[in-house]
């Protein structure tokens, strides 16, 4: 009895430790109300709990309007973020003065997002302004969450709504964790990319929901150590590596994979594209594996000729070598006749491409799917549907 008392003593010295560990600040202590803006509130709260070891700036149920508003770091220690309401951007992109995020976290080390609550980006007016289809120069357009410089943090149980470009962005961060998240915009809303992130390592997504009018995923230059499991993707354009090569001095992509995925009604399902008549770059140790496709264009895909809109020079081949890919076990339905189409650059070709176990069926009528491959030969096992490489290109 003794020695059960002792444990349950120790179990809620450990409780009342956690709890005092985190001090609470509630923006309504900073004049926070609801349906009223409360940058200012938020901007007060978040100052005084960066300045406490193991503090939460809380943000309870109730929508609130909210400007540009960028929490930076430093803190004194792990600090955390609990949205419980709605967050509501300015429907007007000119109040953003040509910035390009809206709620923007910056150099902070333990920081954690969490609480159910809805970063709401308004973005209705600003996907009819979007002109980036036709100027490759566009205007720039306000992320919802940019996570700038951010390291050893969780983003959990939230949801990133309506964003008027990428809903969150990742800028070299470093052992970074999304889970429970979810990503929700139209399907025809253009550039609303699910996340995306680039020149960061270490990052773990695990059960995130996205539908969206982008790239449910897009990982740029300079990703090392990605993970991806359990994402569910549909609408939008897929899960992409890439596009890559676009600018000069792009770091290497290494170190991806995407397992236990989900694509539904997408445009096109896993891919990596790279831009003609590039700089040189590097994509390597990339796999995709055990992925369902329903209903899905272009289910596989490497695009080396990747010029969306015709923004681009094809006066020569991508110099982005890329190299060590594997597509295994991804089975469902291609929206698309052809379903594997591996386009490799002429100048450097890919190598060491597995394609294993795939098993792809076309939704529509008049045949089976079938397969295109242009400078590469692919390592081929298990089941092939279509045959891999029925066209040589």
């Amino acid at each position: 009895m003794g020695k059960n008392l002792s444990i349950a003593t120790i179990s809620l010295l450990l409780v009342l430790a956690s709890t005092n560990a985190s001090q609470v600040f509630d923006v309504k202590s900073y004049g926070a109300k609801p349906n009223a803006d409360i940058t200012q509130a938020l901007t007060k709260a978040w100052k005084a709990a960066c300045t406490v070891a193991g503090s939460k700036v809380v943000i309870s149920a109730g929508a609130y309007k909210l400007g540009l508003v960028t929490l930076k770091g430093p803190c004194k220690g792990a600090i955390e973020f609990n949205l419980q309401g709605t967050l509501q951007a300015p429907s007007d992109v000119a109040s953003f003065k040509g910035k390009d995020g809206w709620v923007i976290f910056e150099s902070i080390d333990g920081l954690t997002v969490s609480g159910g609550g809805v970063f709401d980006g308004k973005g209705q007016l600003a996907w009819e302004k979007n002109d980036c289809d036709k100027d490759k120069n566009c205007n720039v357009l306000p992320i919802n969450i940019r996570f700038n410089y951010v390291t050893n943090s969780i983003v959990q149980d939230i949801t990133s709504k309506d964003s008027k470009f990428f809903h969150i962005n990742l800028l070299e961060c470093k052992k970074l964790q999304f889970r429970h998240v979810t990503i929700t915009a139209p399907a025809d809303s253009p550039n609303t990319d699910g996340i995306h992130m680039g020149r960061s390592s270490q990052i773990t997504i695990t059960n995130v929901n996205i539908g969206t009018g982008d790239d449910c995923i897009s990982i740029g230059d300079g990703n090392q150590d990605v993970s991806a499991n359990q994402v569910t993707c549909g609408p939008g354009h897929g899960i992409s590596i890439g596009s890559l090569g676009k600018y000069n001095n792009e770091q290497p992509v290494s170190g991806i994979r995407v397992t236990g995925a989900t694509l539904s009604n997408t445009k096109n399902g896993v891919r990596i594209k790279t831009w003609p008549s590039s700089p040189p770059g590097v994509a390597s140790d990339i796999h995709f594996e055990d992925i369902v496709m329903k209903n899905v264009g272009n289910p596989i895909i490497i695009d080396q000729n990747y010029c969306p809109n015709n923004q681009c020079s094809n006066k020569s081949p991508s110099k982005v070598k890329i190299s060590n890919v594997s597509f295994k076990k991804i089975r469902g339905t291609s929206s698309t006749k052809e379903a594997v189409k591996l386009i490799c650059s002429k100048s450097v070709p890919c190598q060491q491409v597995v394609l294993s176990d795939i098993d792809l069926a076309y939704k529509g009528g008049g045949g089976s799917t079938t397969s295109s491959c242009a400078n590469v030969k692919p390592a081929v096992s298990g089941k092939q549907n279509p045959p891999a490489c029925t066209n040589k290109l």
